[in-house]
């Protein structure tokens, strides 16, 4: 019960990660808003969990969404004490075949639509008075270039670089903003992630999920589960001299 009496906004809740991460903060005591594009999904999400969790419409690539997620968020639960912005999507391919389509979407999602939640919830923050933690991910990505995922690497080093601005700014309002950086994460979404390496590397589906894996020092692929505790720290007292930072959570991939 380490996060008992707070409540939680958590983007791209539905499924996978910022699942994990909602059934662990409920279980922990805390009360939380499922946000997520899917609400049909959030609405399933958040009734498996129990009555603390609800479930909000949220296009993090569109302002007037936003606030409306966030005015709903507070109306229903009183506050908003905890913000992890989760949801994202990934792009690879090519610097000669990168389309402006894919490059703006990524980072209308990835990088705008964190910087604009992290606002709208500083701002709600700030009037109430009462502090807050802010948890961005990132990603081992945003550490390092690929060369087919220019895209997506530079959207998570955005998000780096946003989490220590961010830090900087917030923190004399009693806001920390800090991130964690994960991994190779198995999950649903690594299936797309493969078939982009399938085509752009001529590897059967599948391959490149097993030789990520294999090459992970710890032994194995993440798992969502394997984020929570970090997720849980950073949102507690514990954490309250800890600002701007980003943790690696990838199981020894990534060191600094």
């Amino acid at each position: 019960m380490r996060l008992a009496g707070k409540n939680a906004l958590i983007t791209g809740a539905a499924r996978g990660i910022g699942l994990a991460f909602a059934q662990t903060y409920a279980a922990e005591g805390a009360r939380v808003a499922i946000a997520d594009i899917d609400i049909v999904r959030a609405r399933e999400a958040a009734t498996g969990i129990n009555s603390a969790a609800i479930a909000v419409e949220l296009d993090v690539a569109d302002p007037a969404s936003i606030a409306r997620a966030v005015d709903e968020t507070v109306e229903r639960l009183g506050g908003i004490d905890i913000l992890i912005n989760n949801a994202a999507i990934f792009t690879a391919a090519p610097i000669a075949e990168i389309t402006r389509a894919d490059y703006d979407r990524a980072f209308a999602i990835n990088v705008s639509g964190t910087l604009f939640m992290m606002q709208e919830v500083a701002k709600h923050m700030i009037a109430r008075g009462q502090g807050g933690k802010i948890i961005n991910m990132a990603s081992q990505a945003g550490r390092r270039g690929e060369p087919l995922v220019a895209v997506y690497c530079a959207t998570k080093a955005a998000v780096i670089s946003l989490t220590q601005s961010a830090g900087l700014n917030l923190i004399k309002h009693g806001i920390n903003v800090n991130a964690i950086a994960p991994g190779v994460v198995d999950g649903e979404h690594w299936d797309g992630v493969d078939a982009f390496f399938a085509k752009y590397e001529g590897k059967p589906l599948g391959q490149k999920k097993k030789e990520v894996g294999e090459a992970v020092p710890f032994g194995r692929m993440g798992r969502a589960e394997d984020l929570t505790g970090m997720a849980v720290f950073l949102a507690t007292a514990e954490a309250d001299y800890i600002v701007a930072q980003t943790y690696n959570v990838d199981g020894g991939q990534w060191m600094n």
